[in-house]
């Protein structure tokens, strides 16, 4: 009889057993624990020429003992590992993905073929302008696409994210203030519903923050606003629809009261994707903004990258803007490096081109009707799912809301389930968790966003398991306290996690 799993025969070597222990506790074992002396993927030829002696050829430079220990694998169980890997972790690609202020949306696979193309792929950043008449004249059509969207008057390419736009964005507030002669502003206001990276782009922009209540509404305090701004008052930045998933009813009132005051107004355009067709920053009197490209324009994000964060800017600032940009000439397509008021450059030669196409393919191939149509469905989806829950977890502003709104866990905390433990029960239904713990003002917070890319069907499937967590928590709570209980890691200590992570394998010395 052949032995079963759990059952090793005697002639089984001690170094299968170690491989078969990953097995056992239920995991995918890791590369290192499946690697065997020996195995090869490939078998490279002799050189032809003779060895020469390292040292020799890279003098000064400190050479290794001993060599890597890397795995050794055959390429089936190469493919097998990765193709494991891939399964582990959700995507949009697998299922909903209601992650609030991400806008975690379907990105189109064409645009990803498009992006591909060798004319884009393979091209050089230090090409001859001459022959790449046809990234620039994307470059310039794309920004022509988001000046128009925005309300803005020019836009720079080059920030890689969001933060990046951020930041960009200050540094030209305060190139701004200091050609002027206002050294002195050294403030920048910032809502309490803010996202996080607003705080720290503005104070490594130089600035001190001010933190603005908000209302008892969920918006800003105009009172308080008023009350805030002086002569040391540089900017105010925001995002509209705000965190909470409310329109800024009074932006425009917003917007003149810090120009009265002399300073700028920032918007943050991580939700873009709520009001795209249907109003625009520029026409608030927003004076610069950021597009997540990753977001609103539909190209894949998360794990860090790749993304794009271009800033968009009014009159005001628009000598400020980074270097290069992209002007039409005599029929052909140019850099502009003659900016003399220009903040410099912010990220080495075009920035992330790839990003930008997959971009410039869904505006095109959307229209205006298309967008139009995106930030509708997005306020549908988002209001027909707040209305579905708003019985069973707590919604603080229960209104009309735009793309996302934000839930408190406050009866299931009652009963001893926390808002992080429904998000890691929600992960066991095979999709993935609302953005929990923000923004910081809704105490057990859950920040739901479905985008327009959900059918009505998965809508109802996410309620369905909302309301059966709600009934866990009433029914079985200690069910819901120890989730998740089918993911591959189930409860690290998320402060060790997050302060001492492991990010690599160490071997067993001994």
């Amino acid at each position: 009889m052949t032995p079963g799993l759990n059952e090793p025969h005697a002639s089984r070597p001690a170094a299968d057993e170690a491989c078969l222990e990953p097995v056992r506790r239920g995991i995918d074992p890791l590369v290192f624990e499946q690697s065997r002396p020996g195995h090869r993927g490939l078998d490279l030829p002799p050189a032809g020429v003779p060895e020469a002696p390292l040292p020799r050829l890279l003098p000064g430079v400190a050479l290794r003992a001993q060599p890597p220990r890397l795995p050794e694998l055959s390429e089936p169980e190469v493919v097998r590992h990765y193709t494991r890997l891939s399964h582990l972790n959700h995507s949009v690609d697998l299922g909903i993905y209601p992650l609030g202020s991400c806008t975690m949306k379907h990105n189109p696979k064409l645009n990803d073929e498009l992006a591909a193309l060798p004319g884009f792929a393979e091209l050089h950043p230090y090409q001859e302008e001459d022959e790449v008449q046809g990234m620039l004249r994307l470059m310039w059509e794309l920004e022509q696409a988001l000046c128009e969207i925005t309300g803005m008057l020019r836009v720079s390419l080059q920030p890689s994210a969001g933060a990046h736009g951020e930041l960009v964005g200050i540094l030209m507030i305060r190139a701004f203030h200091r050609r002027n002669g206002d050294a002195q502003r050294d403030t920048i206001l910032v809502p309490d519903s803010a996202h996080g990276t607003n705080l720290a782009s503005a104070t490594l922009g130089g600035y001190k923050i001010v933190e603005l209540p908000s209302s008892d509404r969920g918006l800003i305090d105009v009172t308080r606003l008023r009350q805030s701004l002086n002569e040391r008052t540089a900017g105010l930045m925001l995002t509209n629809p705000n965190t909470l998933g409310l329109f800024e009813e009074d932006i425009c009132r917003i917007t003149s009261l810090v120009h009265q005051a002399g300073g700028l107004v920032y918007y943050d355009g991580a939700n873009l994707n709520a009001i795209l067709g249907r109003c625009r920053p520029g026409d608030m009197g927003l004076d610069v903004v950021h597009l997540n490209l990753h977001k609103t324009f539909s190209t894949p994000h998360g794990g860090g990258g790749p993304g794009a964060g271009p800033v968009a800017v009014g009159p005001a600032l628009e000598p400020f803007l980074p270097l290069p940009l992209v002007q039409q000439r005599a029929g052909a397509f140019r850099l502009d490096d003659d900016r003399p008021l220009s903040i410099g450059r912010v990220k080495g030669f075009y920035g992330n081109i790839a990003v930008a196409v997959r971009a410039y393919a869904y505006i095109l191939r959307m229209g205006g009707e298309g967008l139009r149509q995106a930030s509708g469905d997005a306020v549908l989806n988002a209001n027909y799912l707040r209305t579905r829950l708003h019985h069973l977890y707590h919604v603080p502003f229960d209104r009309t809301c735009m793309h996302e709104f934000v839930a408190a866990a406050l009866k299931q905390k009652a009963r001893g389930v926390l808002a992080r433990d429904i998000a890691k029960r929600v992960l066991d239904f095979g999709m993935h968790a609302p953005t929990v713990y923000f923004p910081l003002i809704v105490p057990e917070a859950l920040m739901i966003e479905p985008t327009e890319s959900e059918s009505l069907e998965s809508l109802d499937a996410f309620v369905e398991v909302m309301r059966r967590v709600d009934a866990e928590s009433i029914e079985a709570p200690e069910v819901v306290r120890e989730a998740p209980h089918s993911t591959p890691v189930r409860r690290p200590d998320e402060t060790r996690a997050a302060r001492r992570p492991v990010l690599r394998w160490e071997p067993d010395i001994a």
